[in-house]
């Protein structure tokens, strides 16, 4: 199944409508507040972020976003709202978000990546593991996180 990604604006319909389904699903899962970290749109814009649109036949298909964290001389990234359509899924698109979102950030000098899960993501587990994600028990000092979460390291 062929997909295509590119960067689109933080601001666009796009972006906006895949975040708020991979909000939307996290509420089913978690609860009400499924995930109160802000990520503002402005975090979003290249070169200290992107959102990544992938689409199937011209259609939304899913998404991922990269953002700065910590001090940005450092160059710490963290991976947010990786999504994909639910139809779409098992198909291999999440490793080709997760690829392209590293690709990007070892192109805007990147180091590390970190992000975050939770229990009641089974699948997202076993992706990152799969895609050789350090599990860690601490995300850079100042960066909001979710202290029963699941955390990743990746090194670029």
């Amino acid at each position: 199944m062929s997909f295509t990604i590119s960067p689109a604006p933080p601001h666009s319909d796009a972006v906006r409508a895949l975040v708020h389904c991979a909000l939307d699903e996290l509420t089913v899962r978690y609860g009400e507040h499924g995930d109160d970290a802000s990520v503002t749109w402005d975090e979003l814009i290249p070169p200290t972020g992107v959102f990544l649109v992938a689409r199937h036949h011209g259609e939304l298909a899913g998404g991922v976003a990269v953002r700065t964290i910590s001090d940005p001389t450092h160059g710490s990234g963290e991976i947010k709202r990786l999504w994909v359509r639910p139809d779409l899924r098992g198909r291999g698109l999440a490793r080709q978000l997760m690829r392209a979102a590293e690709e990007w950030a070892r192109e805007h000098h990147f180091v590390e990546l970190y992000l975050e899960t939770g229990e009641r993501q089974p699948e997202a587990i076993a992706l990152y593991h799969a895609l050789a994600y350090e599990a860690v028990t601490a995300f850079p000092d100042g960066v909001p996180n979710y202290p029963e979460g699941f955390k990743f390291y990746k090194s670029l």
